[in-house]
């Protein structure tokens, strides 16, 4: 890159965190609170970037949007119960980090996951001295694709979003940065449903690993 980023801000579920296995647990703990069978892990899994009206919106959906969002505190609450059990890194992630930290580039995490829940997740990990940076969904009254957490971020490290890189496996990922004027990658290795094409998303870098992140960076 021309201008190599000094800070590099990512999406947390299905791009640095393989958090599929205890969403899906906490979305199947609410069907089963309902005399549901269980939805298959792997349909679940699609849509955990999504967040978790989306899940709920899978595992019930012949339900209206109104009559889902009520299990959303149930959900968030088995969920937080749980929360760093069966999660995993995604490959290259711990050593992309341990880079980043080795070359003195400052990380942090952008999320729309709740910030207590996202907090919960960096610490599971051992991240609390290394992360420098936490925006959640809750953070303030807006979520990404909004602009505004990027900008929040980058507000408390004290830099411009220029002089950031924002890595996401979403399309609402890529719309923030770019929305922020922000250089994005899109992480290829992250959750999508099928139809859902990164290539479209006009993102400025493609990463099929976590650690081609590392080309971008001096």
């Amino acid at each position: 890159m021309a201008d190599a980023p000094g800070v590099v801000l990512f999406d947390l579920d299905g791009t640095l965190v393989d958090s599929a296995p205890d969403l899906a647990r906490a979305a199947n703990r609410v069907l089963a609170d309902h005399g549901r069978p269980p939805v298959a892990y792997e349909r679940l899994r699609q849509v955990v970037s999504k967040g978790g009206r989306a899940m709920l919106a899978v595992s019930f959906p012949d339900l209206s949007e109104a009559e889902r969002e009520p299990l959303l505190p149930v959900f968030l609450r088995y969920y937080g119960e749980a929360l760093a059990v069966e999660s995993l890194l995604f490959d290259g992630v711990g050593e992309l980090l341990a880079a980043l930290d080795a070359r003195g580039i400052r990380w942090g995490i952008v999320t729309n996951k709740p910030e207590g829940l996202a907090r919960g997740v960096v610490e599971g990990f051992g991240w609390r001295q290394r992360c420098a940076v936490l925006v959640g969904g809750d953070t303030l009254p807006v979520r990404k694709p909004d602009p505004a957490p990027l900008h929040h971020a980058c507000a408390q490290l004290g830099i411009d979003a220029a002089n950031a890189l924002y890595v996401g496996d979403d399309l609402r990922d890529v719309q923030a940065a770019r929305a922020a004027g922000m250089p994005s990658v899109a992480a290829l290795w992250g959750y999508r449903e099928d139809g859902d094409d990164p290539h479209r998303w006009q993102a400025d870098h493609l990463a099929a690993r976590a650690t081609d992140v590392l080309a971008l960076l001096p």
